[in-house]
């Protein structure tokens, strides 16, 4: 195995591994948002947006990550997805910003209309952000339209095929599954428990868009299973999958939280370990020219250049990592509603 071959693999798993801390992390975000029109009372409300508060801004530092370790490791990669998905990231970045507009701007003004206005903006901005993101994890699986150049010769209509849409869903189901735990984790009282009777809801609906997605992959994107077809073994994974989604309201029927959103990050990750197997070593699946699909190795930097980052990205991860944890350890707890809270 050539040292080549080596650095090209490390940095597929890097990449990976930073976009599913960003999908755990803001996972959660997003899913609060999704369901933030759910509870009717302002104070219900800003115990939701302060549950996240602290932590939001700091999760997406993972998606800026991972961003810059694709641009570093794989530019062929980064500039085919970024200029042929460019209205889709545009829209994806507006979600996002009127999320975080919506968090510092609702409690502004006493007004109802004015914190309802806001409510609807930051619900809107989650939901559309996470199907987003689902659409081009979709699109990529799929396959996208590429040339002989490396450009995308399609149409930002062309990215929303059935089967992009489908894993949107799902991608919003797991969302809302995540962030409904992760507001049983930080919530109490009568707030927790009804928050509680909804996990076993969120889980049928990702469970079915799962199985759904899961037989579509099957019947119209076979290459995504060629990996588990050549090593049968690694069908472990998806049964590790299952049992983590299963752990999750067993956790929660007993009172524990943190177990129970420890499930729902082992599931994710294992959603992730999924896609990765079934995508290796394709980057972006081109379809109809199998050929012309980017790889880890007609994408990638000089081997030169992936071993300088890969030594920058040793001593900067693990910084992320410890602002991560300080961060998460400071605001700890339940929420408790103050002078200071949004």
């Amino acid at each position: 195995m050539s040292l080549n071959y080596d650095l090209n693999t490390i940095w597929f798993i890097l990449v990976g591994v930073l976009f599913t801390g960003y999908i755990m992390l803001d996972g959660f975000d997003l899913g609060v948002g999704a369901l933030h029109l759910f509870v009717k009372k302002d104070e219900d409300r800003r115990v939701f947006l302060n549950a996240i508060g602290p932590v939001w801004d700091g999760n997406e530092v993972w998606l800026v990550t991972g961003g810059g370790a694709l641009f570093a490791a794989f530019p062929g990669v980064y500039a085919t997805i970024f200029s042929g998905f460019y209205l889709a990231f545009m829209a994806l970045l507006f979600f996002l910003i009127f999320r975080a507009v919506a968090i510092e701007f609702r409690s502004k003004q006493e007004s109802p209309r004015w914190r309802r206005t806001w409510d609807t903006l930051f619900a809107v901005g989650s939901v559309g952000a996470a199907l987003l993101i689902g659409v081009a994890l979709g699109n990529i699986a799929w396959g996208i339209p590429i040339g002989p150049d490396g450009e995308y010769h399609g149409t930002f209509l062309g990215l929303l095929h059935p089967y992009a849409l489908l894993v949107g869903v799902t991608t919003v189901a797991l969302f809302a599954m995540h962030g409904c735990i992760y507001l049983v984790l930080k919530t109490e009282g009568e707030l927790q428990a009804r928050v509680r009777g909804w996990i076993r809801s969120t889980i049928v609906f990702f469970v079915l868009g799962y199985v759904l997605t899961t037989m579509a992959t099957l019947l119209y994107v076979p290459h995504m299973t060629n990996a588990f077809k050549a090593q049968p073994a690694l069908l472990v994974v998806p049964l590790l999958n299952l049992l983590a989604v299963a752990n999750i309201p067993r956790e929660a029927y007993h009172g524990r939280e943190l177990r129970a959103f420890l499930s729902s990050c082992a599931a994710m990750a294992a959603l992730m370990l999924l896609f990765g197997l079934g995508m290796y070593p394709h980057m972006v699946e081109s379809r109809p020219l199998a050929e012309h699909s980017l790889t880890i190795y007609n994408a990638a930097s000089s081997p030169r250049t992936l071993k300088i980052m890969l030594i920058i990205a040793a001593c900067g991860i693990p910084l992320v990592l410890a602002y991560t944890a300080s961060i998460y350890w400071v605001f700890r707890g339940k929420v408790k509603l103050d002078s200071t809270s949004y």
